[in-house]
């Protein structure tokens, strides 16, 4: 295939893919408003989680689909009907939450304040009962209720986008978490060669098309009792884990002058 004519198809199925995920949201959010008002907090936890699975599932199928990406998601299907845990990735990219939502409707996934009040995001999110993270304490508090409803905590330990090699510094929630609810950790290791949707990526910027993604199930860590040495040793892993991994490439390309910690 030309070049030209290549880039201009994956600039289509990104336009696409970027616009079928918007309408899927904000189709949801004209249902989850009053559904959020009408519901009993239980039904509407349980409704909404389901809501944003479909829609989401049936985007990762667009996805598919268009063969944008090349997806291994194995590892999720192993955690879907089992026992509660704090469900632990790494993050690469924008799109890590979404691929783990996808997949199982007992999951309720640790967001940043400002997605809790975005058009596209936030209603349905509210529905589905999704935990806040502007106050540690209310944060810690929730996921720990949730945990003991038997639910799953989605929670990214970087607290944000990978920026270094191969990991970002861990915060303690998931280990305060974990301790106060007596829950298992488990990790998650998400791998891609692509550098699309990660922190500082431009939203309609082109990325090459086809995208490998694979996330696959790590260690279980036992409910910590000491958080600090628990998080050493977490990052430690995480550290050993991601050493080889292929988005170190492109991490270092796009952060010349951050170091690996």
């Amino acid at each position: 295939m030309p070049r030209s004519l290549r880039h201009g198809v994956e600039t289509g199925a990104l336009v696409f893919s970027l616009t079928l995920l918007g309408l899927i949201c904000l189709a949801w959010t004209v249902f989850a408003i009053p559904l959020y008002y009408l519901m009993p907090a239980r039904t509407g936890r349980i409704c909404g989680r389901w809501g944003i699975l479909i829609g989401f599932r049936a985007y990762v199928g667009s996805l598919r689909l268009m063969r944008a990406y090349r997806l291994d998601l194995s590892g999720l299907r192993q955690i879907r009907g089992g026992p509660p845990v704090v469900l632990a990735p790494n993050h690469p990219g924008l799109i890590d939450a979404l691929m783990v939502i996808a997949h199982d409707p007992n999951v309720a996934c640790v967001m940043k304040a400002e997605l809790m009040n975005n058009i596209f995001l936030g209603s349905g999110a509210r529905l589905a009962r999704y935990i806040r993270n502007d106050s540690p304490r209310t944060m810690i508090a929730a996921a720990v209720e949730e945990l003991k409803r038997g639910g799953v905590v989605l929670l990214f330990p970087e607290g944000t986008r990978t920026t270094h090699v191969p990991i970002n510094p861990l915060t303690g929630s998931v280990g305060v978490i974990a301790k106060h609810a007596g829950v298992p950790v488990q990790t998650l290791i998400i791998e891609t060669d692509s550098p699309f949707l990660t922190k500082g990526w431009p939203l309609f910027r082109r990325p090459s098309l086809p995208i490998t993604y694979t996330m696959r199930l790590g260690r279980r860590f036992d409910p910590p009792n000491d958080v600090r040495a628990f998080m050493l040793e977490l990052e430690e892993y995480f550290r050993r884990e991601l050493a080889d991994s292929i988005q170190n490439q492109w991490i270092r390309a796009q952060n010349p002058s951050s170091q690996e910690q």
